[in-house]
């Protein structure tokens, strides 16, 4: 028996999604729909109940490469599958068969029994699988607290699985799942990584980037294009939506005491992106601020920019430290592209003393100097959308 052939699959645990315990399928669900998306070039079968996923491909690594993107995902692992058997010596010269392949001096063997009818209990099954591996290879020897290798096997209700050091994924939940949220998207290092934080907790991004040419150039918009492209691996796709933000800027520039454009100016982002994000039936605003980072990150700051919104506005960085928040980047991929050396809106027209604690009357006072609204809706009117899908070839698409 032990030259039969075994089916190899992928098999995926759901971590923190198995604390959703009435509507956990709405979850797997969603998960399974955006598993099928991020493979959908490669020939698979998807089956899952409510304990794991499985896989099964002829792409494994490919497969298994691309996971890794996938939120909502707690760890992956390549496993053998061998159909159910009570012949534990059967099963442990199929695990010693595959064993084989590994270096490795010490090792346990875990084993779970979601099948609770299997005559033997898990400890019993390690124990032997165990004695088997001792028996038949040389200077091995057991460690149940830190082992070079562990040996998992699983008996499910209609077959044994068993598989070695698993993947861990992004955990999280599956995008989606939480609703739909607008990523106010710059050229810097924090906003990507917000962004990966709230797909990973379930959210669906759309991204706005502000330019403002000719003060920003071509390149500081590709290279938020390219930040958009990193975040599609994670998001399945994203619609960017690009706004020519100039005209304000300007007008701002023009007729606002200096100490207060990066204020107007925050407050006048805020307002457009909410229009944007509600006409896409976004829920909440995401972006990267971290309390006390730039002056218009204080909390005083932040307060009187939020006003003129009523959505709320979610800042997974809002307690991140800085040397964390370029880690996560680099982990992403984001990091050197967010260097770059172009200049995006947040960063031309900077006073020397910009201030620190505004004054709500101050804001409004100076607001009535600018016709903002007929700026803003001019701006939203001119919204151009940008759609990037990882599934394209180009991972870019058309303007539309």
């Amino acid at each position: 028996m032990c030259g039969d052939s075994m089916e190899k699959l992928i098999m995926i645990k759901y971590g923190e999604l198995s604390t959703k315990k009435d509507n956990i399928n709405l979850f797997l669900k969603q998960l399974k729909k955006n598993v099928e998306f991020a493979l959908d070039k490669y020939d698979v079968e998807i089956e899952f109940d409510k304990g794991r996923m499985f896989v099964k491909t002829r792409e494994i690594d490919k497969v298994v490469e691309r996971l890794q993107y996938v939120a909502g995902i707690h760890e992956y692992n390549i496993v053998f599958k061998m159909d159910y058997s009570e012949d534990i010596d059967e099963l442990g010269r199929r695990v010693l068969d595959k064993v084989k392949d590994y270096n490795f001096n010490s090792f346990r063997v875990t084993t779970k029994r979601s099948n609770k009818k299997y005559p033997r209990e898990s400890m019993e099954v390690s124990r032997i699988v165990g004695a088997i591996i001792l028996k038949n290879m040389q200077n091995k020897k057991v460690d149940v607290h830190n082992p070079d290798l562990t040996i998992n096997i699983e008996i499910r209700l209609n077959a044994i699985y068993f598989y070695f050091n698993g993947e861990k994924g992004l955990g999280g939940y599956p995008v989606t799942s939480a609703g739909k949220g607008l990523l106010m998207l710059s050229g810097g290092i924090d906003s990507p990584v917000a962004g990966y934080m709230a797909i990973k907790r379930g959210v669906k991004i759309e991204a706005l980037y502000f330019e403002s040419p000719p003060h920003t150039s071509i390149e500081a918009k590709n290279k938020v294009i390219n930040l958009a492209k990193r975040l599609a691996l994670y998001n399945n796709d994203i619609k960017l939506h690009v706004i020519n933000f100039t005209k304000i800027q300007e007008a701002i520039y023009r007729n606002i005491p200096h100490d207060y454009l990066i204020t107007i100016m925050r407050r006048m982002m805020y307002r457009i992106s909410e229009r944007i994000a509600r006409r896409n039936k976004c829920k909440i605003l995401i972006n990267g601020e971290s309390i006390g980072q730039v002056a218009s990150q204080t909390l005083s700051s932040m307060g009187v920019i939020n006003e003129v919104v009523r959505m709320p506005v979610i800042r997974p960085l809002a307690c991140f430290d800085k040397l964390d928040i370029i880690k996560i980047s680099e982990q992403i991929d984001t990091y050197n592209i967010s260097i770059e050396p172009y200049e995006d809106c947040c960063t031309i027209f900077v006073p020397k003393h910009p201030v620190i604690n505004p004054e709500h009357d101050k804001c409004e006072e100076y607001e009535k100097l600018i016709d903002y609204e007929t700026l803003i809706s001019e701006a939203i009117k001119n919204d151009d959308i940008i759609r990037i899908s990882d599934n394209d070839d180009n991972k870019f698409s058309e303007l539309l």
